[in-house]
């Protein structure tokens, strides 16, 4: 491995580190979205029925002690339960806007890795041919073919290490995209269940 890295030139080496943050990047989102993911229906349902038998403190407790952002936003919700309507929604969209920066953390350096190396290895590739071409130049175009092979060589390994880490970047920051889009739709989803909740609790109480 570090052979390769050392025939590939200096530009090699810019490859790897784009590799390490890359793959540091998934996995740390990875292990974000696991920890944070939940069955959003069952938490909703557990928490309509603290709601309808006025246990707010102990649907608040529950919220708070819930990882992840549909927790956070409805734990917003439930701290100013009795406010009117158009406020909670207001509460709701303040609370889900603040996840977003969360739950995109480091998306963009993933997406710019998978963008940008392909280009770090045209660039290796161009000054690996200039060196080959610098070869046939000094011996006044008789060079060996083990010369010119040597700028040749390092020319088509950056490439090939570039591609073969953007590639795997790009799916990766794809498929992350994905998971930042559910959890946005569960937040939203979450949001207008809880309204209807605390709206149809409201109902009930001023009927009795």
């Amino acid at each position: 491995m570090m052979e390769l890295v050392q025939k590939g030139g200096p530009l090699m080496w810019l490859i790897l580190a784009c590799s390490i943050t890359a793959l540091g990047v998934f996995l740390e989102r990875v292990i974000y979205f696991h920890r944070a993911s939940m069955q959003t229906g069952d938490f909703l349902r557990g928490l309509a029925n603290l709601i309808k038998n006025r246990n707010f403190a102990e649907a608040i407790q529950e919220c708070a002690a819930s990882p992840g952002p549909v927790p956070r936003v409805l734990h917003s919700m439930l701290l100013r339960h009795d406010a009117p309507r158009t406020e909670l929604r207001d509460i709701a969209q303040e609370a889900g806007q603040l996840e977003v920066p969360r739950l995109e953390r480091n998306l963009a350096l993933l997406g710019t890795i998978a963008y940008a190396t392909p280009l770090i290895g045209l660039l290796g590739t161009i000054l690996g041919l200039l060196t080959a071409f610098q070869q046939i130049t000094i011996h006044g175009g008789y060079a060996t073919a083990a010369e010119i092979a040597g700028g040749v060589y390092e020319s088509l390994l950056t490439s090939a290490a570039a591609l073969t880490v953007a590639l795997p970047a790009f799916v990766a920051h794809s498929y992350l995209s994905a998971r930042v889009n559910d959890a946005l739709h569960d937040i939203e989803r979450a949001g207008i269940e809880m309204l209807e909740i605390l709206r149809s609790t409201s109902k009930s109480e001023d009927s009795v």
